[in-house]
């Protein structure tokens, strides 16, 4: 199995699933790095004053964010700190939706949930729930500090966390302006005939192995080549390992029972409140 990138529990109710995050994606294309041509050694950025061109040691930079034209609100380290989400690890589910209510423009980056800590049984109790009422589920987790909107979605055998994009940061279609030859546009019988014909034409099965970035192939072909040639040059990079904390979390049985208000199972529980719409916010430079 991949590398978990996290570890928690995905909650509803009293419920609580043990999970393990693993990124559904991996970082394709070249990656050039900028070397120093005289001595092969890693070139990186500098921190460089924008007015003066002089250069700006680490101690001397502060954070603002832009408040009106040409006027910033400087924020300490800890004051930045302070606003950051408290870290619960868990996928706190808040609400199920229809799966085609969530518009493509929000869907942002997925991950897949594995089951962890012997929560099989109910990981896939879930994904068949989901699954049999068309539904998706809507959560918040916080992953590195920062909260994100999330959605649950079965997918086989499997689960899917696909970060979504909160709606102030998607743009409304009216931004297009689009006129009236769009909206309202007469298309003639014959016209709409031939457009599927060609569409019919042209279909064929999804074969993703058929589809490659050929400009990374021409570029690793070349490295390949000059590596053989002994065109190669040594360059020391170092690598970080980030620890990774795990959650405890509780065995379940008679917890759904009791999340729906305890049909012959104790005292009802109270409803989790609803969440409120998060504002609109200003992005913070970094």
């Amino acid at each position: 199995m991949a590398r978990a990138i996290w570890k928690g529990a995905i909650s509803f109710g009293l419920v609580h699933i043990p999970v393990a995050l693993v990124s559904a994606t991996s970082s394709q294309g070249v990656d050039f790095d900028w070397l120093d041509s005289r001595s092969m050694e890693p070139v990186g950025y500098k921190r460089v004053n924008k007015v003066t061109g002089k250069e700006v040691t680490k101690e001397h930079i502060v954070k603002g964010v832009a408040y009106e034209k040409g006027r910033y609100v400087v924020l300490s380290e800890e004051e930045i700190r302070s606003a950051h989400p408290l870290s619960t690890q868990t996928i706190d589910i808040f609400s199920f939706v229809d799966s085609d209510q969530i518009p493509l423009q929000n869907i942002d980056t997925p991950y897949y949930l594995a089951p962890d800590k012997r929560g099989g049984k109910v990981y896939a109790l879930l994904r068949e729930t989901l699954s049999k009422t068309n539904k998706v589920a809507l959560a918040r987790v916080v992953l590195h500090t920062r909260q994100y909107l999330a959605a649950l979605m079965p997918m086989e055998s499997a689960l899917v966390l696909v970060k979504l994009r909160w709606p102030a940061e998607v743009r409304s279609l009216d931004e297009l302006a689009l006129g009236p030859d769009v909206t309202k546009a007469e298309l003639a019988k014959g016209e709409l005939d031939m457009a599927k014909r060609l569409v019919q034409d042209m279909s064929a099965e999804w074969s993703p192995d058929d589809y490659r970035d050929e400009f990374e192939d021409k570029i690793m072909a070349l490295v390949d080549k000059k590596a053989h040639e002994g065109k190669i040059e040594d360059v020391e990079t170092g690598t970080e390992e980030e620890a990774r904390k795990t959650a405890d979390v509780i065995d379940l049985t008679e917890l759904l029972k009791r999340s729906l208000g305890g049909k012959g199972a104790g005292k009802p529980v109270s409803k989790p409140k609803a969440a409120s719409k998060p504002a609109p916010r200003k992005k913070v430079s970094k």
